[in-house]
């Protein structure tokens, strides 16, 4: 039995942080982003089976989370500005992560490979599963906006703007119930939710 250094790299999630370009009042790593996007899109999950007559699976989708930039213990996080600058720029990235989620594969004992491609490897991800993700990860982003805007941070302002625009791209009924229900409480303060 030979020593998998798979789990070492993930707690290393810890260590990357986002927003790398950004003046941030209260800094965020990418292992904090993942829980909150689980818990984020577990609650997406739900509501659209509650609501809005769906299929999904809250706990499948919450773990796929959790997962979603896991590769960037390899590649660091890239922002989004220079990532998407142009579609050039942004085909190099995708292969620069599909060889991170590989390489992350590889590190797994060969008996588990199969189980955690599901959630690791881009071309294997449940694609129903994975916009429910994405909604949510932009969803967080957006939040993040609102709390660093909350605390006088206006370098927040333009990404705030842009993440605007991609929940609306992203807009299905169970986003704007969340955005309706849950949103306006990230504007307040301690005193006023409790």
């Amino acid at each position: 039995m030979s020593v998998s250094h798979f789990f070492a790299h993930l707690s290393r999630m810890k260590l990357i942080h986002r927003w790398p370009l950004m003046r941030n009042v209260s800094t965020e790593n990418i292992s904090e982003h993942s829980m909150m996007v689980a818990f984020v899109a577990h609650g997406l999950a739900l509501i659209k089976n509650k609501h809005f007559g769906g299929k999904a699976n809250p706990e499948k989708v919450a773990l796929l989370a959790l997962f979603h930039d896991a590769s960037e213990v390899l590649t660091g996080d890239m922002p989004t500005p220079i990532k998407y600058y142009n579609p050039a720029i942004a085909k190099e990235y995708k292969k620069i992560e599909l060889a991170a989620e590989q390489k992350l594969l590889s590190m797994l004992p060969e008996e588990f490979r199969d189980d955690y491609a599901p959630l690791l490897d881009s071309e294997c991800i449940d694609k129903a599963d994975y916009a429910i993700v994405k909604q949510a990860d932009t969803l967080c982003a957006y939040i993040k906006c609102l709390e660093e805007l909350s605390m006088g941070n206006h370098e927040f302002v333009q990404a705030k703007k842009r993440l605007e625009e991609m929940l609306e791209q992203r807009r299905t009924p169970e986003l704007t119930y969340f955005e309706e229900v849950f949103i306006p409480s990230f504007e307040l303060t301690l005193d006023e939710i409790s």
